[in-house]
């Protein structure tokens, strides 16, 4: 289990590596969506922070206290993110604050692996529904990765 927590953890930190490479990304292509009326790069980016501040600050205090992961309604927790993104910030400033706040998740789940593979409860539910695997946070990071997979290639389809 902790090998695998790792792999999984040093895949998560892999696309960090794939998000610098946005840095060069043509500004107009930063800000158009990626098909119509679908989120812009910038957006989505923004989107990946917002979720991994989330884990860091709301569901890992939440695991240590002994309570059950609590995820908030999709559509308006995205919509502030997307928000954000078209506030006027900057490239930079939102691929370094994915950066920095990826790196900090990533160092919490490697020092607090206890957190990371304990069975809890998400939105009440004990198993995935789709697998019937329990949840863990190390399974939120498992969905998390083919998250982050499926918007890089959205993300790769327009550039």
């Amino acid at each position: 289990m902790i090998s695998l927590g790792k792999e999984t953890i040093h895949r998560y930190n892999e696309f960090i590596e794939w998000t610098d490479t946005l840095r060069d990304l043509d500004d107009n292509i930063w800000l158009t969506p990626i098909a119509e009326g679908q989120a812009t790069v910038a957006e989505i980016v923004s989107h990946l922070q917002n979720w991994d501040n989330y884990l860091t600050n709301t569901i890992i205090p939440a695991i240590k206290n002994g309570e059950g992961m609590v995820f908030p309604d999709f559509d308006s927790f995205n919509q502030k993110a997307y928000e954000y993104a078209r506030s006027g910030v900057s490239k930079k400033s939102i691929l370094d604050e994915f950066k920095q706040t990826r790196l900090r998740l990533i160092e919490i789940l490697l020092s607090e692996s206890d957190v990371v593979a304990k069975h809890v409860t998400a939105n009440g539910v004990e198993n995935c529904p789709h697998t019937g695997t329990p949840y863990s946070l190390l399974y939120i990071i498992h969905e998390f990765i083919e998250h982050d997979t499926h918007h890089k290639n959205q993300i790769l389809s327009v550039i």
